[in-house]
């Protein structure tokens, strides 16, 4: 197939990273207070403050001047933690919300091309996620969205900025992302999830402000695992990061932490990225945590014209989206994130229909003079179309909660296979844009 329209959905702007790649544009900073540390199992960290221990993998996240951080016996290695803004793609910004859409029993389930191509409602023959859980590593999952189960005791908060667990205070994202993973399936409204059945937890990194930690992100990587998640969701991704210096300190990190999670029975399933750029043969640059060890790297696919194409669907959904990122030996797994037909934007016809339908939550901030967010009033609970390898990663985690479901015995590296050996690469289509394949619920479980 040739190679798909080339179109960046990131804008960078500074730092040592290009940014966060979760379905949005951002900009990253590095911060001069905080540090990530390698401490070596040396818990002498002089006069730092400890933001985040980071147990069983000998790092620390620490908050400290970098003269401190020099001076502390028990750091044997430490790079600048990293502010991530999070912004929204100008896609998804001409997409229209509804407040109740009007899947087998779901109303909104004929507006899902997603779940039809999965077949989700033959899998859920089998199992609907029973006994598992899932952790959202994102901007917060609404546990007030009336399609959404969230398990509040166990959410955690890890930005640090006041606002609790199980909130929303990024913005819509991380609750269309667990609604893809887990909207209930058996209150005849709104839309349907692949493992409605299974636990799902909140991790928030972003803050109201729409700023996302690496470090507060590796925290939560390490809290789904102490809490025995199945699978951790990772709707974002850093790119491009250079492979040498600060680049080569994060790689080291986040591979101890990825592996020490897989060991403890984690999956971790990470967004590929949006940048049309080929993973694979960028010598110096490198994505993560989506290239990472033990990590699914997921890239996304989508119709065109489903719903609105005069002569149907010109598109199928499981060809590769234009924006996705690809490179065989970077990806594992192709699924459904939404495509979009740009040159239909504004003629009228709905052609976001391509993209993919699900919960959403809109916090109604309240601010001071200065514009800072002192409080959130609220929520706005409804449903919208997104598209970004964001929304095609919890599709697989979803999926891999089934197969664990089915499977209690697995372990994530068998969840893993599982997944691919079931996935093919469409015909027609290059495997540079999959991996071992386009993900088949039915056929993993």
């Amino acid at each position: 197939m040739p190679q798909q329209t080339r179109r960046t959905f990131l804008k960078v702007s500074g730092g040592v990273l290009g940014g966060i790649a979760a379905g949005t544009t951002v900009a990253a900073a590095e911060r001069t207070d905080r540090f990530i540390v390698e401490t070596g199992g040396n818990d002498d960290l002089g006069g730092l403050t400890v933001v985040h221990e980071l147990a069983g993998v000998d790092y620390a996240v620490v908050r400290g001047e970098e003269s401190e951080v020099e001076a502390a016996s028990g750091v044997v290695d430490y790079a600048p933690d990293v502010d991530v803004e999070l912004d929204d793609p100008s896609p998804n910004e001409d997409a229209p919300t509804v407040s109740e859409p009007s899947v087998e029993d779901e109303p909104g389930y004929p507006l899902q091309w997603d779940k039809q191509a999965l077949d989700v409602p033959t899998a859920h023959e089998t199992t609907k996620g029973e006994g598992t859980r899932v952790t959202i590593i994102d901007t917060g999952v609404a546990a007030g969205h009336p399609d959404l189960d969230v398990n509040e005791d166990l959410s955690r908060n890890f930005t640090g900025d006041g606002f609790g667990s199980a909130n929303a205070a990024g913005g819509y994202h991380g609750t269309h992302v667990g609604g893809i993973v887990a909207a209930s399936t058996d209150n005849e409204a709104g839309v349907a999830g692949t493992a409605p059945e299974t636990d799902l937890v909140d991790c928030r990194v972003f803050s109201p402000s729409a700023l996302a930690s690496f470090g507060d992100i590796l925290a939560a990587v390490v809290y789904s695992a102490a809490i025995d998640a199945d699978v951790a969701n990772l709707s974002l991704g850093a790119y491009p990061i250079p492979r040498q210096a600060v680049g080569e300190f994060f790689g080291k990190a986040l591979n101890r932490i990825m592996t020490y999670a897989n060991s403890q029975g984690t999956l971790l399933v990470i967004a590929a990225g949006n940048d049309s750029a080929d993973l694979q043969h960028d010598k110096n640059f490198i994505s993560l945590p989506n290239e990472g060890a033990q990590g699914v790297s997921v890239s996304a696919t989508g119709p065109i014209g489903f719903g609105w194409g005069d002569e149907g669907v010109e598109e199928p959904a499981e060809s590769p989206a234009f924006y996705t990122n690809y490179g065989t030996n970077a990806l594992d797994l192709g699924a459904p994130g939404g495509d979009a037909d740009l040159n239909a934007i504004g003629t009228g016809v709905p052609w976001y229909y391509d993209l993919v339908f699900n919960t959403i939550a809109v916090p109604q901030y309240r601010t001071n003079e200065e514009g800072e967010v002192i409080g959130i009033d609220g929520y706005e609970y409804s449903y919208s179309w997104v598209a970004g390898t964001s929304m095609a990663a919890p599709q697989v985690a979803g999926a891999a909660a089934l197969v664990k479901s089915a499977n209690p015995d697995y372990n994530a590296n068998q969840v893993e296979s599982a997944l691919e050996a079931a996935a093919e690469v469409p015909e027609g289509y290059d495997k540079t844009y999959y991996g071992a394949g386009f993900l088949n619920v039915v056929d993993a479980l």
